[in-house]
Order: C-alpha cells, then sequence, then structure tokens
C-alpha cells in the first residue's frame, strides 16, 4: 500500500511526453483532414467578412483589397518562407508545408462550390472559426508540417529558444489587426480578434515540447 502511494503522481507533476513516428498514410490523413478545416475556417471568415492572424490573415486582407482569389495570394506570400523552412527545419518538413498550402490553395479554389452559407452569426462564426483553425493546425504541427509563413518562423523559433508558437504568433497577429483597423470597420475587426485568440490559445495551450512530440 506504501509503495502504491508513491507511485501517483503529485499535484504539480507535469504530464510526460513521448515521442512519436508517424507512418506516411498518417502524415497523408492528417494533412488532409488538417488542411480542410483551416479552409473551411477561412470559409467562415470570409462569409463574414473577417480576418484571421498569421499569412493567413494577410491573404484575407489582401483579398478583399484586390480582385485575386485568397488561394492564389496565400501560396504567393508563402514562397519566401520555404527557404527558412529547408535550411531550420529540415528538406521532409518543407516538402510537407510545401503540400499543405497547395492543398489549402485548392481546396479554397472549390470551396465556394462546396459550401453556400445563408446564415451565419458573427459571434458564433468567430468562435467556430478559430476554432477550427487551432484544431486543423495543431493537426499539421504534430506530423512535422505547418500552412507556412509565420507558422514556420514559429516553429523554428520555439525549437530554438523554447518561446511558443503560439504566442509568437499572436505578437504577429497583434500587427496585422492594428493594419486591419484602417480596412476594416471596428466590430469586424473585434470579431476578427476573437477568432485569433482562440486559435492562438489552443495552440499555445496544447502544442509543448513537455506534452507531445511528433515527426
Amino acid at each position: 500500500m506504501k509503495n502504491h502511494i508513491k507511485s501517483q503522481p503529485s499535484k504539480g507533476h507535469k504530464e510526460p511526453h513521448r515521442q512519436t513516428t508517424h507512418t506516411w498514410y498518417e502524415d497523408a490523413i492528417a494533412i488532409g483532414i488538417g488542411t480542410l478545416m483551416c479552409s473551411f475556417s477561412v470559409a467562415l471568415l470570409t462569409k463574414l467578412g473577417l480576418i484571421t492572424g498569421q499569412t493567413a490573415g494577410l491573404g484575407v486582407l489582401l483579398s478583399y483589397v484586390t480582385d485575386w482569389e485568397f488561394g492564389t495570394i496565400f501560396f504567393i506570400l508563402n514562397i519566401p518562407f520555404y527557404l527558412l523552412a529547408w535550411f531550420r527545419l529540415g528538406l521532409v518538413f518543407t516538402l510537407k508545408t510545401f503540400l499543405a498550402v497547395a492543398v489549402v490553395t485548392a481546396q479554397m479554389h472549390f470551396m465556394p462550390a462546396m459550401v453556400q452559407l445563408q446564415t451565419l452569426n458573427p459571434w458564433f462564426g468567430a468562435i467556430l472559426s478559430g476554432s477550427l483553425a487551432g484544431a486543423g493546425l495543431l493537426i499539421l504541427f504534430r506530423h512535422g508540417t505547418s500552412l507556412g509563413g509565420i507558422g514556420v518562423l514559429g516553429l523554428y523559433i520555439q525549437e530554438r529558444t523554447g518561446f511558443q508558437a503560439g504566442w509568437f504568433q499572436l505578437s504577429v497577429d497583434a500587427v496585422i489587426f492594428t493594419i486591419a483597423l484602417f480596412v476594416l470597420d471596428l466590430p469586424l475587426v473585434a470579431f476578427s480578434l476573437l477568432g485569433a485568440l482562440i486559435t492562438n490559445m489552443a495552440i499555445g495551450m496544447n502544442h509543448r515540447k513537455d506534452r507531445y512530440i511528433a515527426r
């Protein structure tokens, strides 16, 4: 009985992490599911005229002020970050990220024909969009990929310094939302900020080296 009591974790015990290696088909399924969740998240945002953070947020913002589709802008914005991903995070990560971004670009091209929303409450839409994006990005991160851009830089900084990717991205989002104030009405920026906060909180609380490491 005494030994049994000692074996129990203490109140302040941290959840141990474990190294996980995924198979190629697990990665393929994860990329498919993760990108679909993120693409639908963007579809909800654009339906409401909102934005999000990171590179996707900049892409959405540019799509509002230009005639270009989000998918095309998003793909182009990510090009400079592939070099950083290659040299700092490896060729496999870069190829996975390129594939994920390409899939999102294709999904966003076909999304209007697949999903047509009639009514969407802005509060609920922002919360749902932020939740979907957070879950989708977590799936991608845990399978050694991302949606490029600021996400690549955030993962690199986390690997090198331990500063969590979610909190770094939140800082970048502050800059993007400041710019959005000159493009969107204040209520739309407020709804957008709610969604972005949910996304980054989900990543910040769950994508931690002391809980889960995947390759």
